[in-house]
């Protein structure tokens, strides 16, 4: 059983009873062990869904709260599944199984209907054959670039030149078969693409910065969307 229908059946599992579910009783029903029922109720709980109780004691579903289907056309839902196949195709393991569980978590709250129209769509993203390998740490990057902190590393150009670099990273973009960051470059003086296969040395410094008419990302599309 995928992992999405089994939080859809827990949660109407639990939804059809007036009494404490224990998990030893949902572990018989899914056909899984207890430690994956306490980490799909904990999921359930996280995305929202009205559950009480805790591990060892037993699960209720708070029937004075009626949870409100996420009302999305099947169009939606079809594009929603694609998207997320298509970041575990092309990202990194990390985002990869965000992408998962927010297919899981929004598949537990469908209604039916929409569920199985999910779970049943015919688009798919198959993994890229050949990939270049990200060389840095992707997950820190995309953390660095919501947190508006500088990045120091090395850099290797297609003719093989080499340089050090320190960066205002201000966005991330795949054109398969290679990722891009554009970014600021302080070293520079101008904003640069660097293909994130050819990095190294990567690090994240403990300095923000701040915006920076000139310099910052909307000033970046706004000179890419001239050209």
């Amino acid at each position: 059983m995928r992992r999405a229908d089994r939080l859809y059946r827990i949660s109407e599992f639990l939804k059809a009873r007036r009494t404490v579910v224990t998990a030893d009783r949902l572990a018989r029903e899914m056909e899984v062990s207890k430690r994956t029922i306490y980490r799909d109720v904990a999921d359930l709980m996280a995305s929202g869904a009205p559950i009480i109780g805790e591990a060892g004691v037993g699960y209720l579903f708070d029937q004075s709260y009626i949870l409100k289907p996420l009302m999305f056309s099947v169009d939606e839902v079809e594009a929603l599944v694609l998207g997320a196949n298509m970041v575990e195709s092309w990202s990194e393991e990390k985002l990869a199984a965000s992408a998962r569980s927010a297919i899981d978590k929004i598949a537990s709250t469908l209604p039916a209907p929409l569920h199985r129209d999910m779970m049943e769509t015919a688009l798919f993203s198959p993994k890229i054959v050949k990939r270049e390998e990200i060389t840095i740490d992707f997950s820190a990057l995309r953390q660095a670039i919501r947190g508006k902190r500088f990045i120091e590393f090395s850099y290797t150009r297609l003719d093989g030149q080499g340089s050090t670099r320190r960066v205002r990273p201000l966005a991330l973009a795949f054109f398969g078969p290679v990722w891009l960051m554009a970014g600021w470059c302080e070293s520079r003086q101008d904003f640069r693409n660097f293909r994130l296969d050819r990095m190294g040395d990567f690090q994240v410094t403990g300095q923000n910065f701040s915006d920076e008419t000139g310099k910052r990302l909307q000033d970046f599309e706004e000179i890419m969307q001239k050209k």
